[in-house]
């Protein structure tokens, strides 16, 4: 086979074309370190604290659930609390109805653990304590009305 001279620009266009596709295809393909192989088990995540941080930058130490607890979420009526709260925190976990007067607040949960706080800083309300309750305490937080305030106080 001979050539009859030097290929004409749009023969050149699509040689560059299929060699640029070849190289994604080839870069798709590729598996990457983090990836299992095809036909692996999935990896389950051990359940002890993670290490990636949070949307707010700092680090999880969130702790493991202990045994015959509920984790339950809980959005507090004030957030900038969260900033002074930490993994293996123990806090009293308190109830505002809604409406009611002020001072009048309910004890749910009495030295609760915190297991993890969840966007700390955050201002578009996706902040939420993550605490260990017994599964009673949890039936009473979960079943308060909407529209009730959520607070805590700090154990030490």
């Amino acid at each position: 086979m001979r050539w009859r001279g030097l290929p004409r620009g749009g023969t050149l266009l699509r040689a560059a074309l299929v060699a640029a596709l070849l190289g994604l295809a080839a870069a798709v393909l590729q598996p990457s370190a983090g990836c299992p192989p095809p036909g692996a088990a999935p990896v389950q995540p051990a359940p002890a604290a993670t290490s990636s941080p949070p949307a707010d930058g700092r680090p999880s130490n969130a702790l493991p659930l202990p045994s015959g607890a509920v984790g339950v979420p809980v959005r507090l009526a004030e957030p900038a609390a969260l900033a002074v709260l930490r993994p293996g925190a123990r806090v009293d976990l308190l109830v505002a109805p809604a409406g009611g007067a002020a001072g009048e607040a309910t004890l749910l949960a009495s030295r609760a653990l915190v297991l993890d706080v969840v966007g700390a800083g955050a201002v578009d309300g996706s902040s939420a304590l993550y605490l260990a309750l017994r599964p009673e305490q949890a039936q009473r937080t979960v079943g308060v009305p909407e529209g009730s305030r959520f607070a805590v106080v700090v154990r030490g």
